[in-house]
């Protein structure tokens, strides 16, 4: 099965990596418009093959994506240090204009699958110029920040993190929301979970946690200059869960009613994109801050005229 990865960059090249050595798919293309950015970086990949499993990945151009199952976006500018995801919009959003086009037209069956930053507004962006059926499109949203979240929770609680069910829905960005209050491990409430154990967990620690998830990107771009192993590994499990038809429960972005811009929610995702909206039972307290990240980015969409 065809994977199309539109941008060569370190989230497009390291998701391309993460699919080769978990054998994901059958064949990667890698498009970009620096087409010996592109040729390299699938030629380094293509090197790593032998220790994994049997695959082509090569570079290309937009008509190559032909035949794709999904076709993941990850071209665009860089954040910068001290830059928020929202302040990429204006720049990413006029390279969207050119790229979605080109993808549709070639492969209008293709999953596609945002990732570039701000993704939430992106992916709103990307569903209506593709004009896709309702779920063919989707963004990475806040699967990277659940899965910091429960690699956080874990190690607090001394548990493998595939064992804590916990979500962090909304914007992927600063008013991102966790949702403590469903976060279950061993099918108890984790609190409870934590009592059973006498293991501490009070508000000082969950503000820790929370901070931790939130900032995250910030800390690493500012010691190396970008984020990518995480995003990488994630838009590999995408791949999977939609090639495979896997129906997992992903926090992925998409435009729900009744909100008018794409933002995360557990939702049911499968072979042919996001089969439904799964929900998730909230707080007042934490109900309102979810309310209040579907504002924010609202704003942000309507700032942009395309």
């Amino acid at each position: 099965m065809k994977v199309g990865i539109v941008g060569a960059g370190f989230v497009g090249a390291t998701a391309a990596f993460a699919m080769a050595m978990r054998g994901s798919c059958s064949e990667i293309v890698i498009v970009d418009i620096d087409r010996k950015k592109a040729n390299a970086q699938a030629s380094d990949i293509q090197h790593a093959v032998p220790f994994s499993k049997v695959m082509t990945v090569r570079d290309g151009q937009y008509s190559d994506l032909a035949g794709a199952k999904v076709i993941f976006i990850t071209a665009g500018v860089n954040q910068q240090p001290g830059e928020t995801r929202l302040h990429l919009l204006e720049r990413n959003a006029a390279i969207f204009k050119a790229i979605v086009p080109e993808i549709v037209g070639v492969e209008p069956n293709a999953v596609i699958v945002v990732a570039t930053n701000p993704v939430d507004i992106l992916t709103s962006i990307t569903e209506q110029l593709a004009n896709l059926p309702p779920g063919q499109v989707l963004g990475s949203g806040t699967t990277l920040d659940t899965a910091r979240l429960r690699a956080l929770i874990g190690a607090h609680i001394e548990i493998d993190p595939q064992h804590v069910h916990a979500y962090v829905i909304g914007e992927h960005g600063d008013s991102e929301v966790i949702a403590w209050d469903s976060a279950i491990v061993a099918g108890l409430k984790l609190s409870d979970y934590c009592k059973s154990r006498s293991i501490t967990w009070n508000d000082e620690i969950k503000t820790q946690i929370a901070d931790n998830v939130r900032n995250a990107a910030y800390q690493i771009i500012q010691g190396k200059g970008a984020t990518y192993y995480g995003i990488g590994a994630v838009l590999a499990r995408i791949a999977e869960v939609i090639i495979k038809n896997h129906r997992a429960v992903l926090t992925v972005s998409m435009t729900s009613s009744p909100y008018e811009v794409a933002l995360s929610l557990p939702r049911l995702v499968g072979g042919n994109g996001v089969i439904d909206l799964i929900g998730i039972e909230l707080t007042p307290d934490e109900r309102t801050a979810f309310e209040k990240s579907a504002d924010i980015l609202n704003q942000a969409l309507k700032q942009i005229h395309f």
